[in-house]
């Protein structure tokens, strides 16, 4: 049912379409990555580095942001990187900042989930977002720290309390569980998982992750084990990342690769590109729930239009009213913490 910007086959396809757009196009984007030397924050930033209407990339984190930005300065694209370190240089970083894409925070370890990470996580992207404020008041922020389903709500009170507050500006990326559908589904019906795509709607973590695999392009069937089995799977993913890494990190390549889809994505509809689409988890009225993940059209002043939910199946309505009480319940303790 829903489009999306089209996915280059390849690396070097990639490479070209950006050139393409940067030569068509005037753009001057500044980019900050908040986390630039983690797991995410590293290969994240490598895959911004080859976006050429991105003209300043900045990185930062509590250490070793100086060598990241040196490394990354040595690729021949066009983007000059800057390394930014600790809190004294941290406003630095956010001067006039567009996007500020936040991977900060601790990993997930065995045995742990998204929750789990809460209180360490929770501290770290209030003090993020609230230098945000102060220094790009106008950016949109692009929330990966986890858990998302808590972080967006913590985004927005903070801005709320500083008064720069605009809910079109603040995004929980969830196009990780996107990326995982499309694979997933491609994988069990031989497609080429680049011409696949599943919209996912609800939260970022568990059962509040809800792949609407009724409304796939192109249209797929399962019989509803099989169907059953593939959700539960594209919901548990995580954890099988975090199981096979015996305690040596989570998602951190497959989150990089999803981040940079949205951030890239993000900056070709506020550059002017029409009909983009990505997922996203953002302040919402499409349910009970006051922040839900959906298909969103972006555009030049950011969220175009909420795509909602479209017509759901029994089993995804099912799956809709389960996630109900625990995003619930996630959100309001993100809402808690900042009222503290």
């Amino acid at each position: 049912m829903f489009s999306r910007l089209a996915r280059p086959q390849n690396l070097g396809a990639l490479a070209g379409a950006l050139r393409n757009f940067s030569s068509t196009t005037a753009c001057n984007n500044k980019v900050a990555v908040l986390g630039a030397s983690g797991g995410i924050g590293q290969p994240l930033s490598l895959l911004l580095k080859h976006n050429p209407t991105i003209t300043q990339l900045a990185l930062y984190d509590i250490a070793h942001t100086p060598g990241v930005a040196c490394d990354l300065s040595h690729i021949e694209t066009g983007s000059e990187v800057k390394g930014f370190l600790g809190d004294a240089e941290l406003g630095a970083c956010l001067e006039g900042c567009e996007v500020v894409v936040i991977p900060a925070g601790v990993p997930r370890k065995p045995g742990m989930t998204r929750d789990d990470l809460f209180n360490t996580n929770a501290s770290i992207v209030r003090d993020l977002v609230k230098a945000c404020t102060q220094h790009c008041p106008t950016a949109f922020l692009l929330l990966i720290t986890n858990p998302v389903n808590s972080t967006v709500p913590i985004a927005s009170e903070v801005c709320k309390a500083a008064g720069t507050y605009d809910p079109n500006r603040i995004i929980g990326v969830t196009t990780l569980d996107v990326v995982r559908s499309n694979t997933f589904v491609a994988n069990l019906k031989g497609l080429n998982p680049a011409e696949v795509n599943i919209p996912v709607v609800g939260g970022h973590a568990g059962k509040t992750i809800i792949p609407l695999i009724s409304q796939a392009t192109p249209s797929v069937e399962f019989d509803p084990e099989t169907l059953d089995n593939l959700t539960k799977r594209i919901q548990d993913a995580g954890t099988e990342v975090v199981n096979a890494k015996a305690g040596a990190g989570s998602a951190t390549l497959s989150m990089a690769y999803a981040g940079a889809r949205f951030t890239n994505s993000l900056l070709s509809a506020l550059n002017g590109k029409e009909g983009v689409i990505e997922c996203g988890f953002i302040k919402s009225s499409e349910t009970e729930c006051s922040y839900f993940s959906t298909p969103l059209l972006l555009g030049k002043n950011g969220i175009e239009r909420n795509l909602g939910l479209g017509k759901l199946s029994d089993f995804e309505t099912k799956l809709v009213e389960d996630a109900m009480d625990e995003l619930k319940g996630s959100i309001a303790k993100g809402e808690k913490f900042v009222s503290q």
